[in-house]
Protein backbone atom coordinates (compact mmCIF):
# COMPACT_ATOMS: atom_id res chain seq x y z
CA UNK A 1 0.00 0.00 0.00
CA UNK A 2 1.20 3.87 -0.59
CA UNK A 3 0.46 7.10 1.23
CA UNK A 4 -0.53 8.76 -2.37
CA UNK A 5 -3.97 7.83 -2.28
CA UNK A 6 -6.03 10.46 -2.83
CA UNK A 7 -7.95 10.72 0.77
CA UNK A 8 -11.34 12.31 2.14
CA UNK A 9 -12.56 12.91 5.58
CA UNK A 10 -15.75 10.21 4.51
CA UNK A 11 -16.73 8.48 1.06
CA UNK A 12 -20.06 7.71 0.60
CA UNK A 13 -20.68 4.87 -1.66
CA UNK A 14 -24.20 5.28 -3.84
CA UNK A 15 -26.31 8.15 -4.54
CA UNK A 16 -29.57 6.13 -3.67
CA UNK A 17 -31.98 8.07 -0.76
CA UNK A 18 -29.36 6.74 1.62
CA UNK A 19 -26.66 7.61 0.80
CA UNK A 20 -28.26 11.23 -0.34
CA UNK A 21 -29.03 11.35 3.23
CA UNK A 22 -25.76 10.65 4.62
CA UNK A 23 -23.71 12.94 2.33
CA UNK A 24 -26.06 15.80 3.00
CA UNK A 25 -25.77 15.74 6.84
CA UNK A 26 -22.08 14.92 6.51
CA UNK A 27 -22.01 18.01 3.98
CA UNK A 28 -23.66 19.99 6.56
CA UNK A 29 -21.35 18.90 9.38
CA UNK A 30 -18.19 20.25 7.38
CA UNK A 31 -16.91 17.07 6.61
CA UNK A 32 -15.25 16.71 3.22
CA UNK A 33 -17.06 14.31 1.33
CA UNK A 34 -17.08 11.84 -1.52
CA UNK A 35 -19.81 10.50 -2.97
CA UNK A 36 -19.59 7.43 -6.14
CA UNK A 37 -22.22 6.33 -7.96
CA UNK A 38 -21.74 3.17 -10.58
CA UNK A 39 -24.67 3.98 -12.78
CA UNK A 40 -24.80 7.06 -15.34
CA UNK A 41 -26.38 8.82 -13.77
CA UNK A 42 -28.05 8.19 -10.16
CA UNK A 43 -31.18 6.18 -10.12
CA UNK A 44 -30.12 4.68 -13.56
CA UNK A 45 -29.80 1.23 -11.52
CA UNK A 46 -32.69 1.48 -9.04
CA UNK A 47 -35.65 -0.06 -9.17
CA UNK A 48 -38.30 0.49 -6.29
CA UNK A 49 -41.71 -0.52 -5.57
CA UNK A 50 -42.65 3.15 -5.54
CA UNK A 51 -43.60 4.71 -2.28
CA UNK A 52 -41.60 6.25 0.35
CA UNK A 53 -42.88 7.72 3.67
CA UNK A 54 -42.08 10.46 6.02
CA UNK A 55 -42.91 9.20 9.48
CA UNK A 56 -43.52 10.96 12.56
CA UNK A 57 -41.60 8.83 14.66
CA UNK A 58 -38.20 8.78 12.07
CA UNK A 59 -35.31 11.05 13.55
CA UNK A 60 -35.30 12.15 9.96
CA UNK A 61 -37.22 12.46 6.46
CA UNK A 62 -36.13 13.03 3.16
CA UNK A 63 -38.05 16.48 2.61
CA UNK A 64 -36.37 17.99 6.00
CA UNK A 65 -33.08 17.26 4.39
CA UNK A 66 -33.97 18.38 1.04
CA UNK A 67 -36.82 21.08 0.91
CA UNK A 68 -38.80 21.01 -2.37
CA UNK A 69 -38.41 17.32 -2.76
CA UNK A 70 -41.94 16.70 -2.64
CA UNK A 71 -43.09 19.35 -5.46
CA UNK A 72 -40.25 18.48 -7.71
CA UNK A 73 -39.06 15.12 -7.07
CA UNK A 74 -41.74 12.63 -6.44
CA UNK A 75 -44.83 12.31 -8.06
CA UNK A 76 -48.37 11.83 -6.34
CA UNK A 77 -49.34 11.65 -2.87
CA UNK A 78 -50.91 8.78 -1.68
CA UNK A 79 -54.40 9.50 0.17
CA UNK A 80 -55.83 6.44 -0.30
CA UNK A 81 -55.36 2.78 0.61
CA UNK A 82 -56.73 -0.41 -0.72
CA UNK A 83 -56.62 -4.52 -0.06
CA UNK A 84 -57.84 -6.58 -2.70
CA UNK A 85 -58.55 -10.28 -1.40
CA UNK A 86 -59.29 -12.40 -4.83
CA UNK A 87 -60.05 -15.83 -5.39
CA UNK A 88 -60.49 -16.05 -9.11
CA UNK A 89 -63.33 -13.06 -10.04
CA UNK A 90 -64.82 -12.67 -6.55
CA UNK A 91 -62.96 -9.41 -4.59
CA UNK A 92 -63.30 -8.20 -1.11
CA UNK A 93 -61.44 -5.01 -0.73
CA UNK A 94 -60.47 -3.82 2.76
CA UNK A 95 -59.70 0.28 3.03
CA UNK A 96 -56.19 0.47 4.28
CA UNK A 97 -56.19 4.03 5.02
CA UNK A 98 -56.05 3.77 8.89
CA UNK A 99 -52.95 1.57 8.86
CA UNK A 100 -50.92 3.40 6.04
CA UNK A 101 -51.72 6.37 8.04
CA UNK A 102 -50.23 5.36 11.09
CA UNK A 103 -47.37 7.14 12.00
CA UNK A 104 -47.16 8.63 8.94
CA UNK A 105 -46.96 12.75 7.81
CA UNK A 106 -47.20 11.89 4.45
CA UNK A 107 -46.63 9.04 1.74
CA UNK A 108 -45.84 9.70 -1.69
CA UNK A 109 -45.41 7.67 -4.89
CA UNK A 110 -41.78 8.18 -6.63
CA UNK A 111 -40.30 6.57 -10.12
CA UNK A 112 -36.24 6.52 -9.05
CA UNK A 113 -34.98 7.79 -12.07
CA UNK A 114 -36.42 11.00 -11.63
CA UNK A 115 -36.18 11.28 -7.91
CA UNK A 116 -32.39 10.24 -7.08
CA UNK A 117 -31.39 12.18 -10.42
CA UNK A 118 -32.85 15.09 -8.52
CA UNK A 119 -30.83 13.61 -5.51
CA UNK A 120 -28.09 13.57 -7.29
CA UNK A 121 -27.59 17.36 -8.28
CA UNK A 122 -28.48 18.55 -4.49
CA UNK A 123 -26.08 16.43 -3.19
CA UNK A 124 -23.42 17.23 -5.66
CA UNK A 125 -23.45 21.05 -4.57
CA UNK A 126 -23.64 20.38 -1.02
CA UNK A 127 -20.66 18.14 -1.29
CA UNK A 128 -18.47 20.79 -3.38
CA UNK A 129 -18.82 23.38 -0.71
CA UNK A 130 -16.68 21.33 1.62
CA UNK A 131 -14.13 19.57 -1.06
CA UNK A 132 -15.80 17.08 -2.31
CA UNK A 133 -18.61 16.21 -4.85
CA UNK A 134 -20.14 13.43 -6.46
CA UNK A 135 -18.72 11.12 -9.45
CA UNK A 136 -21.06 8.76 -11.62
CA UNK A 137 -20.00 5.88 -13.32
CA UNK A 138 -17.74 4.62 -10.73
CA UNK A 139 -17.87 0.90 -9.43
CA UNK A 140 -16.76 0.54 -6.28
CA UNK A 141 -15.67 -2.87 -6.13
CA UNK A 142 -13.65 -3.53 -2.53
CA UNK A 143 -12.92 -2.64 1.32
CA UNK A 144 -8.86 -1.28 1.09
CA UNK A 145 -7.56 -2.51 4.07
CA UNK A 146 -3.99 -1.92 5.49
CA UNK A 147 -2.84 -4.25 8.15
CA UNK A 148 -6.18 -5.74 8.35
CA UNK A 149 -7.58 -2.81 8.85
CA UNK A 150 -10.20 -1.02 6.54
CA UNK A 151 -8.95 2.36 5.27
CA UNK A 152 -10.89 3.08 2.37
CA UNK A 153 -12.06 1.58 -0.87
CA UNK A 154 -11.01 -0.06 -4.27
CA UNK A 155 -12.88 1.15 -7.92
CA UNK A 156 -12.39 -0.52 -11.04
CA UNK A 157 -12.19 2.98 -12.57
CA UNK A 158 -10.25 4.95 -10.07
CA UNK A 159 -7.01 4.76 -7.96
CA UNK A 160 -8.34 3.29 -4.26
CA UNK A 161 -9.55 5.86 -1.93
CA UNK A 162 -8.68 6.45 1.59
CA UNK A 163 -10.96 7.77 4.05
CA UNK A 164 -11.89 7.87 7.72
CA UNK A 165 -15.67 6.75 7.74
CA UNK A 166 -16.82 4.68 4.67
CA UNK A 167 -20.62 5.19 4.40
CA UNK A 168 -22.45 1.98 1.93
CA UNK A 169 -25.29 2.78 0.70
CA UNK A 170 -24.84 0.20 -2.67
CA UNK A 171 -28.17 -1.37 -2.23
CA UNK A 172 -29.33 -5.04 -1.66
CA UNK A 173 -26.40 -6.12 -4.02
CA UNK A 174 -23.67 -4.34 -1.66
CA UNK A 175 -20.41 -5.36 -2.93
CA UNK A 176 -18.88 -3.80 0.12
CA UNK A 177 -21.31 -5.53 2.73
CA UNK A 178 -20.08 -8.68 1.54
CA UNK A 179 -16.62 -7.56 1.51
CA UNK A 180 -16.66 -6.69 5.37
CA UNK A 181 -18.41 -9.95 5.91
CA UNK A 182 -21.16 -7.74 6.99
CA UNK A 183 -23.68 -9.70 4.94
CA UNK A 184 -24.11 -12.55 2.92
CA UNK A 185 -26.34 -14.17 0.15
CA UNK A 186 -26.89 -17.95 1.99
CA UNK A 187 -30.92 -18.04 2.32
CA UNK A 188 -33.67 -17.40 -0.11
CA UNK A 189 -35.67 -16.95 2.85
CA UNK A 190 -34.58 -13.59 3.78
CA UNK A 191 -35.22 -12.31 0.50
CA UNK A 192 -38.11 -11.21 -1.58
CA UNK A 193 -37.91 -10.80 -5.44
CA UNK A 194 -39.66 -7.55 -6.65
CA UNK A 195 -40.67 -7.18 -10.24
CA UNK A 196 -42.19 -4.21 -11.90
CA UNK A 197 -43.85 -2.86 -15.28
CA UNK A 198 -44.49 0.85 -15.33
CA UNK A 199 -47.86 1.67 -17.67
CA UNK A 200 -48.65 4.43 -19.67
CA UNK A 201 -51.70 6.94 -18.99
CA UNK A 202 -52.96 8.93 -21.35
CA UNK A 203 -53.34 12.69 -20.38
CA UNK A 204 -55.78 13.29 -17.16
CA UNK A 205 -56.53 9.52 -17.20
CA UNK A 206 -55.16 8.85 -13.73
CA UNK A 207 -57.43 11.47 -12.25
CA UNK A 208 -60.39 10.19 -14.22
CA UNK A 209 -59.41 6.34 -13.55
CA UNK A 210 -58.75 6.64 -10.21
CA UNK A 211 -61.10 9.45 -8.88
CA UNK A 212 -58.61 11.13 -7.25
CA UNK A 213 -57.39 15.25 -7.71
CA UNK A 214 -54.10 16.01 -9.58
CA UNK A 215 -52.43 16.39 -6.13
CA UNK A 216 -53.72 12.99 -4.92
CA UNK A 217 -52.97 9.42 -5.31
CA UNK A 218 -54.11 5.64 -4.84
CA UNK A 219 -51.87 2.27 -3.67
CA UNK A 220 -53.70 -1.05 -4.35
CA UNK A 221 -52.65 -4.18 -3.15
CA UNK A 222 -53.36 -7.76 -4.41
CA UNK A 223 -53.35 -11.11 -2.37
CA UNK A 224 -54.76 -14.37 -2.71
CA UNK A 225 -55.21 -17.22 -5.85
CA UNK A 226 -54.59 -15.34 -8.96
CA UNK A 227 -50.08 -15.89 -7.77
CA UNK A 228 -49.86 -19.88 -7.91
CA UNK A 229 -49.55 -20.09 -4.05
CA UNK A 230 -46.46 -17.95 -3.89
CA UNK A 231 -46.44 -15.86 -1.02
CA UNK A 232 -46.29 -12.92 -1.48
CA UNK A 233 -48.90 -10.41 -3.74
CA UNK A 234 -49.16 -7.60 -6.08
CA UNK A 235 -49.15 -4.05 -5.95
CA UNK A 236 -50.69 -0.86 -7.80
CA UNK A 237 -49.21 2.77 -7.29
CA UNK A 238 -50.51 5.85 -9.02
CA UNK A 239 -47.64 8.41 -10.81
CA UNK A 240 -48.10 11.39 -11.94
CA UNK A 241 -49.51 9.64 -15.54
CA UNK A 242 -48.35 6.38 -15.55
CA UNK A 243 -48.61 3.48 -12.76
CA UNK A 244 -46.15 0.91 -11.23
CA UNK A 245 -47.63 -1.85 -11.12
CA UNK A 246 -45.46 -5.00 -9.65
CA UNK A 247 -45.59 -8.51 -7.57
CA UNK A 248 -43.36 -9.02 -4.63
CA UNK A 249 -42.60 -12.84 -3.44
CA UNK A 250 -40.57 -14.49 -0.97
CA UNK A 251 -37.73 -15.71 -3.17
CA UNK A 252 -37.81 -19.33 -1.29
CA UNK A 253 -41.57 -19.84 -1.93
CA UNK A 254 -40.76 -18.47 -5.53
CA UNK A 255 -38.70 -21.07 -5.89
CA UNK A 256 -40.37 -23.89 -4.36
CA UNK A 257 -43.20 -23.50 -6.57
CA UNK A 258 -40.73 -23.35 -9.78
CA UNK A 259 -42.86 -20.07 -10.23
CA UNK A 260 -41.69 -17.49 -13.18
CA UNK A 261 -41.97 -13.86 -12.23
CA UNK A 262 -43.28 -12.62 -15.34
CA UNK A 263 -46.22 -14.91 -15.32
CA UNK A 264 -46.85 -13.95 -11.94
CA UNK A 265 -46.86 -10.01 -12.80
CA UNK A 266 -49.12 -10.94 -16.00
CA UNK A 267 -51.50 -12.77 -13.86
CA UNK A 268 -52.15 -9.31 -11.94
CA UNK A 269 -52.05 -7.59 -15.64
CA UNK A 270 -54.54 -9.43 -16.60
CA UNK A 271 -57.13 -9.76 -13.75
CA UNK A 272 -60.35 -8.58 -14.72
CA UNK A 273 -59.78 -6.69 -11.94
CA UNK A 274 -57.83 -3.67 -13.34
CA UNK A 275 -59.86 -3.00 -16.04
CA UNK A 276 -61.18 -0.23 -14.22
CA UNK A 277 -58.34 1.35 -14.64
CA UNK A 278 -56.54 0.04 -17.55
CA UNK A 279 -59.57 -0.26 -19.91
CA UNK A 280 -57.60 -1.59 -22.24
CA UNK A 281 -55.21 0.25 -23.22
CA UNK A 282 -51.96 -0.88 -21.81
CA UNK A 283 -48.51 0.56 -22.96
CA UNK A 284 -45.64 -1.05 -20.67
CA UNK A 285 -42.60 1.91 -20.63
CA UNK A 286 -40.23 -0.19 -18.94
CA UNK A 287 -40.48 -3.96 -16.98
CA UNK A 288 -37.94 -4.03 -13.95
CA UNK A 289 -36.98 -6.20 -10.81
CA UNK A 290 -34.71 -6.22 -7.53
CA UNK A 291 -33.98 -7.94 -4.60
CA UNK A 292 -35.90 -6.99 -1.24
CA UNK A 293 -33.96 -7.92 1.80
CA UNK A 294 -36.48 -8.84 4.77
CA UNK A 295 -35.66 -6.83 7.32
CA UNK A 296 -37.44 -9.13 9.85
CA UNK A 297 -34.80 -11.36 9.19
CA UNK A 298 -31.95 -9.87 7.42
CA UNK A 299 -31.75 -6.47 9.01
CA UNK A 300 -27.94 -6.63 10.92
CA UNK A 301 -28.40 -5.26 14.49
CA UNK A 302 -24.56 -4.11 13.79
CA UNK A 303 -24.49 -2.56 10.59
CA UNK A 304 -20.68 -1.17 10.70
CA UNK A 305 -16.89 -2.87 10.93
CA UNK A 306 -14.10 -0.33 11.26
CA UNK A 307 -14.55 2.90 9.25
CA UNK A 308 -17.35 1.26 7.30
CA UNK A 309 -20.95 1.60 7.64
CA UNK A 310 -24.01 -0.16 5.89
CA UNK A 311 -27.51 1.67 5.15
CA UNK A 312 -30.32 1.18 3.77
CA UNK A 313 -30.72 -2.26 1.63
CA UNK A 314 -27.30 -2.93 1.94
CA UNK A 315 -27.86 -3.75 5.53
CA UNK A 316 -30.85 -5.22 5.17
CA UNK A 317 -32.86 -2.55 6.29
CA UNK A 318 -36.37 -2.83 4.21
CA UNK A 319 -39.29 -3.09 6.12
CA UNK A 320 -41.86 -5.83 5.20
CA UNK A 321 -45.37 -6.13 7.41
CA UNK A 322 -48.26 -7.35 6.21
CA UNK A 323 -49.19 -5.41 3.46
CA UNK A 324 -46.75 -2.40 4.50
CA UNK A 325 -43.63 -1.96 3.11
CA UNK A 326 -41.28 0.40 4.02
CA UNK A 327 -37.07 1.00 2.70
CA UNK A 328 -36.69 3.83 1.08
CA UNK A 329 -37.34 6.37 4.44
CA UNK A 330 -35.46 4.05 6.90
CA UNK A 331 -32.50 4.11 4.37
CA UNK A 332 -32.80 7.89 4.91
CA UNK A 333 -32.93 7.60 8.30
CA UNK A 334 -29.92 5.23 8.62
CA UNK A 335 -27.70 7.29 5.84
CA UNK A 336 -28.34 10.56 8.29
CA UNK A 337 -28.15 8.76 11.45
CA UNK A 338 -24.62 7.15 10.19
CA UNK A 339 -23.16 10.47 8.97
CA UNK A 340 -24.33 12.18 12.36
CA UNK A 341 -22.27 9.55 14.44
CA UNK A 342 -19.25 10.16 12.49
CA UNK A 343 -19.37 14.12 12.36
CA UNK A 344 -19.71 13.37 16.61
CA UNK A 345 -16.94 11.38 16.51
CA UNK A 346 -15.09 13.11 15.05
CA UNK A 347 -15.30 16.14 16.77
CA UNK A 348 -14.53 14.18 19.75
CA UNK A 349 -11.46 12.93 18.07
CA UNK A 350 -12.47 10.03 18.16
CA UNK A 351 -13.33 8.27 14.59
CA UNK A 352 -13.45 4.95 15.59
CA UNK A 353 -15.90 5.42 17.24
CA UNK A 354 -18.50 6.10 14.75
CA UNK A 355 -20.06 2.45 13.90
CA UNK A 356 -20.54 1.54 17.46
CA UNK A 357 -21.89 5.15 17.84
CA UNK A 358 -24.21 4.45 14.51
CA UNK A 359 -25.47 1.17 15.49
CA UNK A 360 -26.71 2.97 19.66
CA UNK A 361 -28.31 5.43 17.28
CA UNK A 362 -30.55 2.69 15.16
CA UNK A 363 -31.71 1.44 18.44
CA UNK A 364 -31.71 4.39 20.73
CA UNK A 365 -33.81 6.22 17.79
CA UNK A 366 -36.62 2.98 17.14
CA UNK A 367 -35.21 1.93 13.89
CA UNK A 368 -34.59 -0.46 14.76
CA UNK A 369 -37.65 -1.49 16.85
CA UNK A 370 -39.30 -1.58 13.32
CA UNK A 371 -36.87 -3.23 11.45
CA UNK A 372 -36.90 -6.16 13.37
CA UNK A 373 -39.96 -5.96 15.89
CA UNK A 374 -40.05 -7.98 18.84
CA UNK A 375 -43.57 -9.39 18.66
CA UNK A 376 -42.82 -11.10 15.16
CA UNK A 377 -39.80 -12.85 16.50
CA UNK A 378 -42.11 -14.33 19.56
CA UNK A 379 -44.99 -14.93 17.22
CA UNK A 380 -43.11 -16.25 14.65
CA UNK A 381 -41.89 -19.19 16.81
CA UNK A 382 -45.41 -20.54 17.00
CA UNK A 383 -46.59 -19.46 13.85
CA UNK A 384 -44.46 -20.29 11.57
CA UNK A 385 -43.71 -24.19 12.76
CA UNK A 386 -44.95 -26.56 9.98
CA UNK A 387 -47.83 -28.56 11.84
CA UNK A 388 -49.25 -25.27 13.28
CA UNK A 389 -48.72 -23.36 9.66
CA UNK A 390 -51.07 -26.33 8.26
CA UNK A 391 -53.66 -26.88 10.78
CA UNK A 392 -53.76 -22.97 10.37
CA UNK A 393 -54.73 -23.26 6.63
CA UNK A 394 -56.82 -25.94 7.49
CA UNK A 395 -59.27 -24.25 9.36
CA UNK A 396 -59.18 -20.82 7.64
CA UNK A 397 -60.26 -22.83 4.72
CA UNK A 398 -62.57 -24.96 5.82
CA UNK A 399 -67.08 -23.96 6.38
CA UNK A 400 -66.22 -22.91 10.04
CA UNK A 401 -62.97 -20.87 9.17
CA UNK A 402 -65.46 -19.24 6.44
CA UNK A 403 -68.59 -19.01 9.26
CA UNK A 404 -65.93 -17.28 11.11
CA UNK A 405 -64.56 -14.64 8.14
CA UNK A 406 -68.31 -13.45 7.69
CA UNK A 407 -68.74 -13.03 11.67
CA UNK A 408 -65.34 -11.33 11.81
CA UNK A 409 -66.81 -8.74 8.86
CA UNK A 410 -69.99 -8.41 10.61
CA UNK A 411 -68.57 -7.20 14.15
CA UNK A 412 -66.20 -5.24 12.45
CA UNK A 413 -63.01 -7.39 13.37
CA UNK A 414 -62.07 -8.27 10.07
CA UNK A 415 -61.23 -4.21 8.80
CA UNK A 416 -59.82 -3.84 12.63
CA UNK A 417 -57.13 -6.40 12.46
CA UNK A 418 -56.20 -5.79 9.06
CA UNK A 419 -55.75 -1.75 10.09
CA UNK A 420 -53.97 -3.02 13.26
CA UNK A 421 -49.90 -2.04 13.29
CA UNK A 422 -49.59 -4.93 16.51
CA UNK A 423 -51.30 -7.29 13.95
CA UNK A 424 -49.32 -7.24 10.94
CA UNK A 425 -46.43 -6.88 13.11
CA UNK A 426 -47.08 -10.60 14.05
CA UNK A 427 -47.91 -12.03 11.14
CA UNK A 428 -46.40 -15.17 10.02
CA UNK A 429 -44.07 -15.58 6.64
CA UNK A 430 -46.60 -18.68 5.84
CA UNK A 431 -49.54 -19.19 3.27
CA UNK A 432 -51.63 -18.19 5.53
CA UNK A 433 -51.92 -14.57 5.03
CA UNK A 434 -50.68 -14.68 1.70
CA UNK A 435 -53.05 -17.21 -0.02
CA UNK A 436 -55.13 -18.94 1.69
CA UNK A 437 -56.86 -16.30 4.38
CA UNK A 438 -56.76 -13.60 1.37
CA UNK A 439 -58.62 -16.59 -0.82
CA UNK A 440 -61.24 -17.67 1.77
CA UNK A 441 -61.89 -13.68 2.59
CA UNK A 442 -62.71 -13.22 -0.73
CA UNK A 443 -64.82 -16.87 -1.68
CA UNK A 444 -66.72 -15.72 1.91
CA UNK A 445 -67.41 -12.24 1.58
CA UNK A 446 -66.43 -11.39 -2.12
CA UNK A 447 -67.97 -9.74 -4.90
CA UNK A 448 -67.53 -11.27 -8.98
CA UNK A 449 -65.92 -9.05 -10.90
CA UNK A 450 -67.94 -8.42 -14.38
CA UNK A 451 -65.45 -6.78 -16.33
CA UNK A 452 -63.12 -8.13 -19.28
CA UNK A 453 -59.77 -7.63 -18.93
CA UNK A 454 -58.42 -7.50 -22.62
CA UNK A 455 -54.51 -5.97 -22.45
CA UNK A 456 -51.93 -8.04 -23.70
CA UNK A 457 -48.55 -7.68 -21.75
CA UNK A 458 -45.34 -7.84 -23.82
CA UNK A 459 -44.03 -11.12 -24.23
CA UNK A 460 -40.18 -11.53 -22.36
CA UNK A 461 -38.54 -11.14 -25.32
CA UNK A 462 -39.89 -7.82 -25.50
CA UNK A 463 -39.57 -6.44 -22.31
CA UNK A 464 -35.67 -7.73 -22.29
CA UNK A 465 -35.45 -5.86 -25.74
CA UNK A 466 -36.89 -2.86 -24.55
CA UNK A 467 -34.89 -2.17 -21.66
CA UNK A 468 -31.18 -0.05 -22.37
CA UNK A 469 -28.10 -1.84 -21.72
CA UNK A 470 -24.17 -1.08 -22.40
CA UNK A 471 -22.91 -4.34 -22.27
CA UNK A 472 -19.65 -4.81 -20.63
CA UNK A 473 -17.47 -7.39 -19.72
CA UNK A 474 -19.48 -10.56 -18.33
CA UNK A 475 -20.25 -9.86 -14.64
CA UNK A 476 -21.52 -13.37 -13.78
CA UNK A 477 -19.66 -16.50 -13.86
CA UNK A 478 -21.35 -20.04 -13.20
CA UNK A 479 -19.48 -21.89 -10.80
CA UNK A 480 -21.38 -25.08 -11.53
CA UNK A 481 -23.52 -26.05 -14.08
CA UNK A 482 -25.51 -28.95 -13.41
CA UNK A 483 -29.32 -28.54 -13.36
CA UNK A 484 -29.04 -30.00 -9.48
CA UNK A 485 -26.68 -26.93 -8.61
CA UNK A 486 -28.13 -23.50 -10.68
CA UNK A 487 -31.44 -25.01 -12.42
CA UNK A 488 -33.76 -22.69 -9.83
CA UNK A 489 -32.38 -19.43 -11.53
CA UNK A 490 -34.08 -20.76 -15.00
CA UNK A 491 -37.33 -20.04 -13.34
CA UNK A 492 -36.46 -17.21 -10.40
CA UNK A 493 -34.28 -15.22 -12.91
CA UNK A 494 -36.60 -12.49 -14.24
CA UNK A 495 -35.26 -12.10 -17.91
CA UNK A 496 -35.26 -16.04 -17.66
CA UNK A 497 -37.63 -18.81 -18.40
CA UNK A 498 -38.30 -22.31 -18.45
CA UNK A 499 -39.19 -22.40 -22.12
CA UNK A 500 -37.49 -19.28 -23.27
CA UNK A 501 -34.16 -19.40 -24.87
CA UNK A 502 -32.92 -15.89 -24.71
CA UNK A 503 -32.71 -15.16 -21.40
CA UNK A 504 -29.89 -14.82 -18.55
CA UNK A 505 -30.41 -18.48 -17.43
CA UNK A 506 -31.36 -21.64 -20.06
CA UNK A 507 -31.95 -25.08 -19.63
CA UNK A 508 -30.05 -27.18 -22.18
CA UNK A 509 -30.29 -31.05 -21.94
CA UNK A 510 -26.44 -32.18 -23.52
CA UNK A 511 -25.76 -35.60 -24.88
CA UNK A 512 -22.33 -36.48 -24.14
CA UNK A 513 -20.32 -40.33 -24.65
CA UNK A 514 -23.96 -41.47 -25.36
CA UNK A 515 -25.49 -40.25 -22.25
CA UNK A 516 -27.82 -36.95 -21.06
CA UNK A 517 -26.95 -34.15 -19.01
CA UNK A 518 -29.44 -31.67 -17.42
CA UNK A 519 -27.30 -28.08 -17.67
CA UNK A 520 -27.74 -24.81 -17.06
CA UNK A 521 -26.16 -21.88 -19.44
CA UNK A 522 -25.79 -18.12 -19.01
CA UNK A 523 -25.88 -15.15 -21.07
CA UNK A 524 -25.19 -11.93 -18.94
CA UNK A 525 -26.52 -9.79 -21.70
CA UNK A 526 -30.09 -9.23 -20.49
CA UNK A 527 -29.32 -9.41 -16.73
CA UNK A 528 -31.18 -6.73 -14.93
CA UNK A 529 -28.89 -7.18 -12.42
CA UNK A 530 -31.05 -8.21 -9.09
CA UNK A 531 -29.32 -10.74 -7.86
CA UNK A 532 -31.63 -13.36 -7.38
CA UNK A 533 -29.17 -15.88 -9.14
CA UNK A 534 -27.07 -14.89 -6.41
CA UNK A 535 -28.78 -16.89 -3.87
CA UNK A 536 -30.62 -19.51 -5.81
CA UNK A 537 -27.62 -20.50 -8.12
CA UNK A 538 -24.03 -22.03 -7.96
CA UNK A 539 -23.13 -17.78 -9.29
CA UNK A 540 -20.32 -16.01 -8.55
CA UNK A 541 -21.77 -12.34 -8.75
CA UNK A 542 -20.79 -9.12 -8.98
CA UNK A 543 -21.80 -5.79 -10.42
CA UNK A 544 -20.93 -4.69 -14.43
CA UNK A 545 -18.45 -1.78 -14.51
CA UNK A 546 -19.45 1.52 -13.85
CA UNK A 547 -21.73 2.67 -16.37
CA UNK A 548 -21.86 -0.78 -18.00
CA UNK A 549 -24.93 -2.77 -17.90
CA UNK A 550 -28.52 -2.32 -17.57
CA UNK A 551 -29.85 1.49 -17.42
CA UNK A 552 -33.40 1.74 -16.41
CA UNK A 553 -34.71 5.20 -17.53
CA UNK A 554 -37.87 5.15 -14.64
CA UNK A 555 -37.14 2.74 -12.13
Amino acid sequence: MTDDYEHYEAVVVGAGPGGAAAAATLAQNGVETLVLERGVESGSKNVSGGLIYAEESAPYTIDGLFPNFRTEASERPVTEYYLHNVAGRKVKTIDLTDLHEHDTMWSDAVLRRHMDSWLEDRVHEVTRETGGGLLTGVRVDGLLREAGEIVGVTCEELDPIKADAIIAADGVNSELARDAGLMDWEDPEEWFQGVKAIVDMPEGAVAERFGVADDEGVAHLFSGDLFEGVRGGGFLYTNDDSLSIGTVFHLDSLVAEEAEPHELLDALLTHPLLDQWLQGEYEELEYGAKLVPDSKKAAHPSPHRGRLMLVGDAAGQMQAQGPIIKGMNHAVSAGALAAEAFSEAQTRDRPAEAGQRYETKLRDEGVMKKLRPTPYKIASAVGENDAVASMTDSLVDSSLGKLGIKAADRLGLLGRSFNSPFVMSVMPDTRTPYVTAPTAIAEALGTPVRAENDVEPPDLADRIGDLTYDVGDPHIELQDNSYEASGAAVAACPVSAKDFGGGCYRDETVKTNGHEEHLVSLDTQPCVECGTCAIVADTEWEHPAGGKGVEFKQG
